[in-house]
């Protein structure tokens, strides 16, 4: 029966949310659980158990103290999966500093950008490509350059040579100073993952990260058990930072990175090797895990999977359950911290139902801003203790996304249920206008995918003199296929209203992507157009 009910859901939490900073839960962990490992780093061949990693923090905070960095300055993390970049991060937060999560693969000249934008002090990074005495008229802020490398380099520092600067009077220290950093103050910016425009810089809180960890983990049911967690996402996105360092740093688990960036069979021998409970990435991750498992029928210690980073299609999720025999998956965006719906798995099904996490409020809306009723898709709206502080100094655009009333407009088209359940029906932005019907992408995603040949599909509208736009399927296929415009039409007859139907058609063989997995529709149309 069609709802009249406005569609507003507050999702009360069980139990109060957690009001300590990153640095304190890191003590609490090493406290009660010091001699589990924290982290292992298969590809550096080396591990650190909580107390190390406290005790290593602490070191690398005192060293920053030394290098004149201040209380909420910015500090740079420009790094693939390292051991280094969880204990610089820690440090950070232990040192009152905010991290900026940068992008790894970035070019010196990309880099230029974020360095500005949020007026890094100083940077710690693998590569040798920026450097503060050649810089100084482009990169005014930038003071200091920390390389994860042996090799000296003029005017900047090796990561070991900031683990053992510190006396341990200027590491007790930075114990002290614990008592003067607030779970309220800022301590990580992340960008956008830069799929439909120029990124911007969320800041996020010690509250906001801890308190979205744990949620994330407490639905992942990661209490009662010592769980491995194997990380194929890059640390920089808020998938590795909150839903994965966070979530583990809260229910003392320990995480596993496979290698420095990402390789499906590193990715299963650590699964082999390191006896993982959990394994983590992005829809297309999972494929080219599956493609791979496919091939080695290894049996897999893995219980859970944990997919975010971009929506994943019931066809996904059926197959990760068919060969890996688990899958949830999380709704969320950079400025909610990271999530705000998870899902819940139904025995024996691959459809996977999407509840509103605890302690956040959502409501849809139409394009007045007016609340749709249950059942009905419009622009869902969030509230509550995740939301971001806003864009780096940028007024305007915090302004056009958070309401003074603390509403955040994710620019998601959404359908909520009464019961806080709900689906992402796609992206506002991705909408196809084609001759006054308004089209989603991801109903005919999710329909061209399970087409046999096809591996990945992309849904882009191209200009049309008469419709306004067309429907164009992006398509990777399956090496030795065969796919036509005229087959795919053919497949999709009696599935779709004629005019979702594509009209057009392209094979890729690869997509255009961002580092966190994000296909990157906007780069999609420009090679088209």
């Amino acid at each position: 029966m069609y709802s009249t009910k406005p569609s507003y859901v507050h999702k009360v939490g069980e139990q109060p949310l957690k009001y300590v900073t990153i640095g304190q839960l890191l003590e609490e962990v090493a406290k009660n659980f010091g001699d589990r490992k924290a982290i292992i780093s298969v590809h550096q061949d080396k591990f650190l158990t909580f107390s190390e990693l406290l005790d290593k923090t602490d070191k690398v905070a005192a060293s920053f103290k030394l290098l004149n960095l201040e209380k909420n300055d910015r500090l740079g993390i420009w790094a693939p999966n390292l051991l280094e970049w969880c204990i610089t991060m820690m440090a950070c937060a232990r040192a009152g500093l905010i991290a900026v999560c940068l992008n790894p693969v970035y070019e010196a000249p990309e880099i230029e950008y974020y360095i500005n934008k949020t007026q890094i002090k100083a940077l710690v990074s693998r590569t040798a490509k920026v450097r503060p005495w050649e810089t100084s008229k482009q990169l005014p802020s930038l003071k200091t350059v920390i390389r994860i490398s042996d090799d000296f380099k003029r005017g900047t520092y090796t990561f070991d040579q900031i683990l053992d600067m510190a006396s341990s009077t200027e590491i007790g220290i930075i114990q002290k100073l614990q008592l003067t950093i607030s779970p309220d103050d800022g301590c990580s910016l992340h960008f956008t993952s830069g799929t439909t425009g120029k990124p911007k810089a969320a800041l996020a809180t010690h509250f906001k990260m801890i308190n979205n960890g744990f949620l994330i983990g407490k639905r992942m049911e990661l209490a009662g058990k010592h769980h491995t967690i194997c990380v194929q996402v890059p640390l920089f996105h808020v998938f590795g930072t909150v839903g994965i360092i966070m979530a583990a740093l809260n229910f003392a688990s320990t995480i596993v990175l496979p290698t420095d960036g990402y390789q499906p069979e590193k990715s299963l021998d650590a699964v082999q090797n390191r006896k993982c409970t959990v394994i983590t990435g992005t829809p297309t991750m999972f494929l080219d895990l599956i493609e791979t498992q496919e091939k080695r029928k290894e049996p897999v210690s893995v219980e859970k999977a944990l997919l975010g980073g971009a929506p994943s299609a019931p066809h996904l999720l059926e197959q990760i359950l068919k060969t890996l025999n688990m899958s949830k998956s999380v709704y969320g965006l950079t400025e909610c911290t990271a999530s705000v719906f998870q899902s819940v798995p139904i025995e024996n099904s691959p459809f996977l139902v999407y509840y509103l996490q605890e302690h956040v409020e959502a409501k849809v809306i139409n394009d007045k801003g007016e609340m749709v009723p249950f059942g009905t898709p419009g622009e869902l709206c969030i509230r509550g203790y995740c939301n971001m502080q806003g864009y780096w100094e940028d007024e305007e655009k915090t302004n056009e996304m958070l309401s003074k009333d603390g509403w955040l407009k994710t620019g998601d088209q959404f359908i909520l249920e009464e019961d806080g359940s709900g689906k992402a029906v796609g992206r506002l932005k991705d909408m196809i206008l084609r001759g006054g019907e308004n089209i989603f992408p991801k109903e005919i995603e999710e329909l061209v995918v399970t087409h046999p040949p096809v591996v990945e599909v992309q849904v882009i509208g191209t200009p049309h003199k008469r419709l306004g736009e067309e429907v164009c399927v992006c398509v990777r296929i399956k090496p030795q296929s065969h796919l036509t415009l005229e087959e795919l039409a053919t497949f999709c007859k009696g599935k779709l209203a004629y005019f979702k139907i594509p009209t057009k058609m392209a094979i890729f063989e690869n997509f255009p992507r961002t580092a966190s997995g994000k296909i990157q529709k906007f780069k999609l149309q420009e090679m088209l157009l």
